[in-house]
């Protein structure tokens, strides 16, 4: 076995919660102060003693963060680790399900419903009850029952509040899915943990069973736990057992994370040994003091204050950007500053949004300056279904040969082109060894039948369709490509008339009817994509502002990059702050700091947590950066089709004074090397 070398590893406060595994231990965790080390240690230490692995129980929250612990403990012991369990909270119920599951009448072989099958028999459910889906909303009925079953809500609760789905009498619909589950000796995703629980509850012996068995155990990220895996912790820890958390980083209630959790852990387990890891490896004293000035403000929270070996660094730097696509150029501009000066890749930078639909502009100047990213907590903006909608038909009106995009096009909105003329078209094309669309044009005018079988009618109807599809597609052609119409229409002003002429609107209703916020979010971003166009047409850098020039530029941005093409370059990580736990960059940029933004307009509106709860999402974005913060506030933002000004978010004024520089007019280089080594970097991009 390996030795475990404690003095060179861990520091004081770490060895001491790696050495303290007797009774009830909560570890505060500060933002990089090195916790899976600890917990890893922890583990390996406790298998050095003697404790054998099917005493030790390790509880978190991914797979992905569970086989790394398995990894780590594997790599610091020389063990093999069959008899340690390490795993999710959902993975360790399923475990006691399929040992103990009779007890409540199921039989061993059950089934787990994926949300689809959910939905599914929710449907089913109110059919039962006589109740027509169609008009019910499908994903807050789940998001009811969900939370009635895990105890966060009650019927009678909700019929005193008055709240709508109460009203509704789905409290039948309710019983009978319940019912139906059973049935059908199924489980949904809450009961993996809701009955774990009550066979804990009715059945003592089998309780002590599993207490016997984990003498030892340890929970990560406890912070993230919920009401009900509190629960099902607290029944299975008799004595020896450790969390691990960090409340400043509690930024998931919205899904039921309870950072209270914490307080009731030194409630429910007296004599709790607390063991603050405040020393951060991560990032500068600089970043970690603005952290500290921001979360200090918080009043429910545990006492800490984070500090680094790494004395000094580069103050942060905050700018005011007249709107958000100067933003988006001075975060491009930036990143290829740095690069140069510094000798980062693009994977070095993190940049970092409060959500996904403020990515745009930033995607926009990337494609500009020719700088590759991935985008993680979301889609890409070009990659969202109504985008790629929109821009399809402006690729076929530009080349009407262009079989994929026609395809994506033809029958959305709905116009009557179902699967089977579909399918007569392209046999017809690959018969002829022709585009779909000259396919379209013989048959359009052709007096063969479309196919077999049907009448006349439906003959006809088919034609028509066809006729009219292409008639419009003839029609924009002419419009969009034969320079500026009889309106005087520019190039975004055409598209409008696009998306009102296929009537888009009418379609994301249609197919959102249950969720119209969902409808208006999507309709939202194509007058997003229309005020780009906008921008675009309007810088004084575009030459040719017409659809040929504006495609070719969006298809350097829609492409499918592989990693490998980036040269070793890596790709920089564009995030909401939410998917961006848990990482860090050397450089991170926290754009859109503004009021209604961060924090949340919505979060303002219903105040007290919700504000501690956005400010702790402000402190975990701050956090992510090693070395160098940027942090942008735009003086103005497009908000629909109007401008709107702009407000810097409160949290700023947080942030020490002194450790922020507000930067200025940009200077022109006057160094002749380093104005040479800027020119080969300009080169490079169009090579």
């Amino acid at each position: 076995m390996n030795k475990l070398n404690f003095e060179t590893e861990l520091n004081e406060p770490q060895i001491k919660a790696v050495k303290t595994i007797e009774g009830p231990v909560l570890i505060i965790a500060g933002a990089g102060s090195g916790k899976t080390r600890v917990i890893t240690y922890r583990i390996a230490y406790m298998l050095e003693t003697g404790i054998p692995q099917s005493a030790i129980l390790a509880l978190t929250f991914t797979n992905k963060a569970a086989r790394e612990m398995e990894s780590r403990v594997k790599s610091l012991t020389g063990k093999k680790l069959q008899n340690l369990t390490v795993g999710t909270f959902h993975a360790f119920g399923v475990r006691i399900l399929r040992e103990e599951i009779e007890t409540l009448g199921y039989r061993k072989n059950f089934s787990i419903y994926d949300e689809t099958d959910r939905l599914q028999l929710i449907k089913d459910s109110l059919r039962e009850q006589r109740i027509s889906p169609e008009g019910v909303d499908l994903y807050a009925l789940g998001q009811l029952f969900s939370n009635i079953k895990i105890g966060r809500q009650s019927w009678e609760a909700l019929e005193q509040s008055g709240d709508r789905l109460a009203r509704g009498g789905f409290e039948p619909v309710y019983r009978e899915y319940q019912h139906s589950l059973k049935l059908f000796n199924a489980l949904d995703f809450d009961d993996l943990l809701v009955l774990p629980i009550e066979i804990f509850e009715n059945s003592p012996e089998i309780l002590e069973k599993y207490r016997h068995r984990y003498r030892y155990v340890m929970v990560d990220e406890f912070q993230d736990t919920s009401f009900t895996q509190y629960r099902l912790m607290k029944f299975l820890a008799d004595r020896n057992v450790c969390v691990v958390g960090d409340d400043d980083q509690s930024i998931y209630s919205w899904r039921g994370a309870n950072y209270e959790n914490i307080l009731n852990f030194e409630r429910d387990f007296p004599g709790t040994a607390e063991i603050k890891l405040e020393q951060n490896y991560r990032s500068t004293t600089t970043i970690l003091e603005a952290a500290n000035g921001v979360i200090s403000h918080n009043a429910n929270r545990k006492g800490k204050t984070l500090w680094s070996g790494n004395e000094g660094g580069k103050p942060i730097e905050l700018c005011h950007p007249e709107n958000e696509t100067d933003e988006g150029e001075f975060i491009a501009a930036r990143i290829q500053e740095l690069r140069f000066r510094e000798k980062l890749t693009y994977d070095d930078f993190g940049v970092l949004l409060r959500t996904n639909s403020l990515t745009r502009s930033i995607e926009e100047a990337f494609l500009a300056d020719n700088i590759p990213y991935r985008v993680s907590g979301g889609t890409s903006f070009f990659a969202r279904k109504e985008i790629k909608d929109i821009l399809s038909y402006l690729r076929v009106i530009a080349n009407p040969d262009d079989d994929v995009n026609l395809l994506r096009i033809i029958n959305t909105p709905r116009r009557g082109i179902g699967k089977t003329l579909i399918s007569t078209v392209t046999g017809l094309a690959r018969k002829k060894q022709s585009s779909l669309w000259e396919a379209m044009g013989a048959l359009r005018h052709a007096s063969i039948p479309l196919w077999e079988g049907p009448g006349t009618e439906t003959l006809d109807k088919g034609r028509a369709e066809i006729d009219g599809f292409m008639k419009m597609i003839e029609s924009f052609k002419a419009e969009i490509l034969g320079g500026t119409s009889q309106k005087g229409w520019r190039l975004s002003q055409k598209v409008r008339h696009l998306v009102e002429t296929i009537d888009y609107w009418s379609y994301l209703v249609t197919e959102y009817r249950k969720n119209d916020k969902m409808a208006r979010w999507k309709f939202l971003n194509i007058e997003s994509l229309i005020n780009s166009i906008e921008t675009w047409e309007a810088d004084e850098d575009t030459l040719d502002p017409t659809l040929y020039p504006y495609l070719n530029r969006i298809s350097l941005i829609t492409r499918n990059d592989d990693d490998g093409e980036t040269g070793g370059r890596g790709k920089v990580n564009l995030s909401t702050i939410h998917a961006a736990k848990g990482l860090e960059f050397p450089v991170v940029f926290i754009a859109g700091a503004e009021e209604g933004i961060i924090p949340h307009e919505r979060s303002v509106e219903e105040g007290g947590g919700n504000i501690e709860e956005e400010r702790r999402l402000f402190y975990v974005a701050i956090t992510r950066a090693r070395d160098k913060l940027f942090i942008s506030s735009c003086r103005k933002r497009r908000r629909l089709q109007n401008t709107v000004d702009c407000v810097p978010s409160p949290f700023l004024a947080e942030i020490p004074p002194h450790l922020i520089a507000y930067r200025e007019e940009e200077k022109p280089v006057e160094d002749p090397e380093e104005a040479e080594k800027y020119f080969a970097l300009l080169k490079s991009k169009f090579v």
